[in-house]
């Protein structure tokens, strides 16, 4: 089984997050300017995923924008290498930015999902995300945005 740490990203992750955005995301990556002024950006946080013996490999990225003392939060994006998916990560990673926009004050977290993504889809469901709206051909004038909310839950203490 593979395992992954996480740490948050910097600017000098640049370039292996632009990678696997542009594989993941073909046709509507972002460009590297957006990129990296979500990453200078003090009203959030992104994240890339490595192996522990590995640490210059990103196998995985996420960004969060949570504004300090403030209700809602939205999760900017996630992505995942296709060699290490179905394995937890992307749950790990949504995890993180839950409790990380729990932590800045959000009640509420809210995400995009392109209508042809199930999996992603299921995943945020099994977190407890639920349908609010859609945006007609929001990715790339064809295909629709699934707007997903989260009424973010207080933490849960007590041994496993």
């Amino acid at each position: 089984m593979t395992a992954w740490q996480l740490r948050t990203a910097t600017e000098g992750d640049l370039d292996a997050i632009m990678a696997i955005e542009s594989t993941v995301f073909p046709d509507d990556a972002w460009s590297p300017a957006t990129m990296l002024a979500e990453l200078r950006d003090r009203n959030g946080v992104y994240y890339v995923a490595f192996p522990p013996d590995d640490p210059a490999r990103v196998d995985a990225y996420a960004g969060l924008r949570a504004p300090r003392r403030q209700p809602q939060a939205d999760i900017q994006t996630i992505a995942v290498v296709e060699g290490a998916r179905r394995h937890g990560l992307g749950r790990v990673l949504m995890l993180r930015m839950i409790d990380d926009a729990r932590e800045r004050g959000a009640s509420e977290l809210f995400l995009e999902v392109r209508a042809d993504n199930p999996g992603a889809q299921a995943l945020y469901e099994s977190l407890g995300f639920e349908q609010i709206a859609v945006r007609p051909r929001y990715y790339n004038g064809v295909v629709d945005a699934v707007i997903m909310r989260l009424e973010i839950p207080a933490p849960k203490a007590g041994l496993a």
